[in-house]
């Protein structure tokens, strides 16, 4: 007996000495740590299977919603509630950038890829905040005016060892994801006589790298198209709204939409808008994938469909069958769009219980300022909820159709329409959180007034219109009259169940950043003032805090590596509001922040924001003043806001330059030095007088509202 016990221990202790060194030898074969055979190993493994496995665990964040659903919910909890006071800084990385920074990292194995404004793309060593490579795809900056909301990115996708970026100037590129060598690229736009952009992520459902875009202010016709990811090839295309009607459809869905649609105002000319600039999610279990479309264009539906109608699919969500694009259903949350409500924000796929019965349901709370859960296999209505003062409707019906208020459509007077088209929800990223059951947004109020432009013409020049000079094609007057709402920034904790607010959290500024819930029962956010802030996801009680140096729009990701828990945010100010105005006194580059229990590093130095004085003594004749003014709403007021008015964004405000530059304003508007970083070249655009009326138009409201 004890012969063969000490037999049976041999083999014992032999097969564990075999076991070690096999494990051993793997270990000396395994690439090292962030080296290139390490990044192809570590992302070649990212596909379909490892997306919907990693959803179970979350140790990793492969795409930009964390899994398919977009949820943003991380089910790590190493981090939480009770030890989060302890977070530290592990190390900071510089994007060398200086406009607006709107992209989730995505890491695997300790390998992070984030963009950074001009669709850069930075790989980035997490064990060490290293650079491990960066590409540039050399977007040129003269197109910087034909988007309207800053030169942002929201981030890559990766799948099978490939990193995938859309440039703002309209390509889809892939990168080889363990050297930033590009593999193939393919440019997206169909017509680049119009002024398409794109600052979405894309997304890769079934083989197929989904990409769309924007533009519909500027007069274009929206579409998502899907591309092979290992060859580039189109695979499919999906217009968002119909095309010419005295030319044929490109498929059934497209000729319903056109019956929604008035010819009399030759919607086409304009495109008809509709631009899928952000949102999209997917189930393979239904083998359905949704997107978010946007606005009409132009804005004012009594100019592009004149009759009415609802102008399918403007502001709606649709699914499509993720390998054709082919039509299956959709909701249209704003019909007949003329506000710029958009329903392009984050949308999040949940499974709740409601009335007593299971429902595979999307949330999505869009710009006009509605809480909507909708089923999700197929497009049922189930409720909506104001979740901001709304007075453009009364509440939705049991059909889902909006009950629009009197002054919805008023168009010849000026009218403060609320939401305002920075929308009572913007692109910043909400999360869902099973655990309480609660949904995580960033709400705001940017307050505008709105009057229809009766003159309006296609591509035509009209003083007053915003942009109009630039390529915008709005057919609406902004602020003729000022609003007389209030701003504000909040974080809403919504019940989708309930339909109403569990805690909410005032914020200093509208423009917050997105958000992420854990295990932890954490929820983590940037805000506009330059915080990167933990919060009881419960309760709403703030546990921690960091300084970010300027404000976060970004929405952060957590993940682990090497068994640690990691939180990072990009933090860059920016975007349409952050452009032309901001809530912090500190400014820097564009930055990411890698925090962890018990981290120690220093934050980078932080710089004071250098305003300087009201302009004063630049000569002009008064009597150009008025003329001045339109001539600055029409081309310069988005970027550069109300001369002294507004303090400026990532964009100086003008009524605080030295006074040697707005004397010599020409000089900065025909072919000036600013053109590299981005600023349009009025060659062509502007004359000289004209020139002069604005140069009027700045000093004299410096003058006007300088301290006597």
């Amino acid at each position: 007996m004890s012969v063969s016990l000490r037999t049976a221990g041999a083999r014992m202790g032999l097969a564990l000495a075999l076991l070690l060194s096999a494990v051993l030898a793997a270990q000396a074969q395994a690439p090292a740590k962030g080296s290139r055979a390490h990044l192809a190993a570590a992302t070649r493994q990212v596909d379909e299977a490892f997306i919907r496995a990693n959803a179970r665990s979350t140790r990793d964040w492969p795409s930009y919603g964390l899994d398919y659903a977009e949820t943003r919910h991380s089910r790590l909890d190493q981090i939480n509630a009770t030890n989060v006071k302890d977070l530290g800084l592990v190390w900071s990385y510089n994007l060398e950038s200086t406009r607006g920074v709107e992209a989730t990292p995505l890491v695997v194995d300790g390998v992070m890829y984030v963009s950074a404004s001009w669709s850069i793309v930075h790989a980035i060593d997490v064990r060490t905040g290293k650079r491990l490579w960066t590409y540039d795809p050399k977007v040129p900056r003269a197109d910087g005016y034909k988007g309207c909301c800053d030169v942002v990115n929201r981030g890559v996708a990766l799948y099978e060892g490939k990193v995938y970026v859309a440039s703002y100037d309209g390509r889809l590129i892939a990168l080889d994801a363990a050297t930033g060598k590009k593999v193939w690229e393919k440019d997206t736009i169909i017509n680049r006589k119009h002024s398409y952009t794109i600052t979405g992520a894309p997304r890769v459902f079934k083989g197929n790298v989904v990409i769309g875009n924007g533009g519909a202010e500027y007069g274009v016709r929206g579409y998502v198209t899907a591309y092979d990811a290992k060859t580039g090839a189109q695979k499919w295309r999906w217009f968002t709204v119909p095309g010419d009607p005295s030319k044929p459809f490109e498929d059934a869905s497209m000729e319903r939409a056109a019956k929604t649609w008035d010819p009399a105002g030759k919607w086409w000319e304009a495109g008809g808008g509709g631009t899928a600039w952000d949102t999209m999610a997917y189930d393979p279990e239904l083998n359905l994938m949704y997107v978010g479309t946007g606005n009409g264009s132009p804005w004012a539906r009594s100019k592009r469909s004149p009759a009415g109608g609802d102008n399918l699919y403007l502001a709606s969500i649709v699914a499509l069958n993720p390998d054709t694009g082919q039509y299956v259903w959709h909701y249209q949350e704003t019909p007949g769009d003329n506000w710029d409500f958009t329903s392009t924000q984050p949308m999040i796929l949940a499974d709740l219980s409601i009335d007593g019965k299971p429902r595979k349901v999307i949330l999505h709370a869009p710009k006009n300022g509605f809480f909507f859960v909708i089923d999700r296999t197929n497009g049922q209505f189930i409720s909506a909820k104001n979740f901001v003062d709304v007075n453009w409707a009364k509440g939705y019906d049991a059909n889902g159709r909006p009950i629009e208020t009197e002054i919805a459509r008023v168009a010849d007077r000026p009218r403060e329409i609320i939401p305002s088209p920075y929308g009572a929800r913007n692109w910043h990223s909400m999360s869902f959180n099973p655990s309480t059951g609660l949904a995580y947004m960033p709400v705001q109020s940017v307050p505008v007034s709105l009057l229809d432009n009766k003159d309006w013409k296609f591509n035509a020049v009209r003083p007053g219109e915003p942009h109009s000079n630039m390529g915008w094609n709005l057919a609406t007057f902004a602020n003729v009259e000022p609003p007389t709402s209030k701003p504000f920034g909040r974080l809403v904790a919504w019940d989708p169940i309930k339909q109403q607010a569990a805690w909410t959290v005032e914020q200093v500024s509208p423009w917050n950043g997105g958000t992420l819930t854990t295990a932890g029962n954490l929820v983590f956010q940037g805000t506009a003032d330059g915080r990167f802030i933990a919060y009881n996801a419960s309760t709403g009680d703030k546990l921690w805090e960091a300084p970010t140096g300027t404000g976060v729009i970004a929405a952060p990701s957590t993940y682990e590596v090497d068994g640690k828990q990691y939180v990072s945010i990009a933090v860059g100010w920016g975007g349409v509001y952050g452009i032309a105005a901001r809530a912090t006194e500190r400014k820097g580059p564009g930055t990411v922040y890698t925090f962890a229990l018990g981290g120690k590093a220093q934050p980078p130095a932080f710089v004071a924001y250098q305003l300087g004085k009201l302009v004063e003594g630049v000569k002009y004749d008064p009597k150009h003043v008025p003329e001045g003014t339109s001539l600055y709403v029409s081309n310069c007021v988005f970027c550069h806001g109300v001369p002294g008015v507004d303090r400026g964004g990532n964009i100086p405000n003008l009524g605080y330059m030295d006074a040697q530059v707005i004397a010599n304003l020409d000089k900065f508007v025909f072919k000036g030095p600013a053109t590299a970083r981005g600023m349009p070249d009025f060659t062509g655009k502007l004359n000289k007088d004209e020139v002069e009326k604005i140069k009027a138009f700045i000093q004299g409201t410096a003058d006007a509202i300088r301290p006597k």
